[in-house]
């Protein structure tokens, strides 16, 4: 009885942890999902993810994007990734990107958070800076 009780304890005092700050440690663990197309400062079947904040979908020079990721009209913040983030064919329609998302709230809220910090590393400021639009 009390190992069930004390495993209940650590269970809410986990769910209490996640409902804090985004962690960008664990939203790098998140980001482990994404790298089988996309890379932080290098453009792979996806397109790279350095300058991703406030950067309009589908703007990636030279990057072969589908026609409904150009026409989406989305620029890149917190907002727009995590609902795309949860449902990216539903958001948009027709983009190349055939991954089912992110379900969990706060495993996109660390994704996030880990972009942006990552955004902010040394792979990033000597990648090519991109035009933002």
């Amino acid at each position: 009885m009390k190992a069930a009780v004390a495993a209940g304890a650590l269970l809410a005092l986990a769910a209490a942890v996640r409902a804090g700050a985004p962690d960008s440690v664990h939203g790098e663990q998140v980001y482990a999902r994404c790298v089988a197309c996309h890379a932080l400062a290098v453009d792979r079947v996806g397109p790279h993810h350095c300058g991703l904040f406030g950067r309009l979908a589908g703007s990636v020079p030279g990057f072969p994007y589908s026609p409904a990721m150009k026409a989406s009209g989305i620029t890149w913040n917190d907002r727009t990734l995590d609902r795309f983030l949860a449902k990216p064919l539903a958001v948009i329609p027709g983009t190349a990107m055939t991954y089912d998302g992110v379900p969990d709230p706060a495993d996109r809220a660390d994704l996030i958070a880990y972009l942006k910090q990552a955004g902010m590393t040394t792979e990033c400021a000597a990648a090519p800076v991109q035009p933002k639009k």
